[in-house]
């Protein structure tokens, strides 16, 4: 059983390294995808502060993410690559920090509550296969740090996740 301890977000890049160490220990033998997506959602969500939403999309298809483990409110089941801030990070193939999501064109609003979002793309093997997608109730309450800290989060996700068909 992990027991999360409480991390103190004073200062971010320790914050993040002290999250990296919980998340590394947490997946630690285990290799099934879905489970480790539930735990390191459930994970950030409780350690992040000022979080509303926090989880994953995988891409079904070409065109298309759905909806994977998550903590929060009931999200959109279905995103279109190219579409909201999840499937433009998919067309771009890069993270993307939003701080005002009424200024993000094409914006889905699965939680009207949500101000700002941060989401990071899944790469393996050259090839992206999904985002963890973050939504806050707070304007610009991502930064630089936050999401440096998250795709190294990703990537430790990715790692200890088996990818084999």
């Amino acid at each position: 059983m992990h027991a999360a301890k409480k991390i103190d977000a004073a200062n971010k890049r320790d914050f993040y390294r002290e999250l990296a160490a919980q998340l590394s220990a947490l997946l630690a033998g285990e290799e099934d995808p879905i489970a480790n997506a539930a735990n390191a959602a459930a994970l950030i969500y409780h350690s992040v502060p000022h979080l509303n939403w926090a989880g994953f999309y995988f891409l079904q298809s070409n065109d298309e993410l759905v909806l994977g483990p998550f903590q929060g409110k009931p999200a959109c089941v279905r995103i279109a690559v190219g579409r909201g801030v999840c499937g433009t990070a998919i067309e771009r193939g890069s993270s993307i920090l939003v701080e005002d999501v009424a200024a993000f064109p094409g914006h889905i609003a699965c939680d009207t509550e949500s101000r700002s979002e941060l989401v990071v793309p899944l790469i393996h093997d050259g090839g992206i296969f999904g985002v963890l997608d973050l939504d806050s109730p707070l304007p610009a309450r991502f930064d630089a740090d936050d999401q440096k800290g998250m795709e190294e989060l990703a990537a430790i996700y990715i790692a200890n996740s088996s990818w084999e068909d």
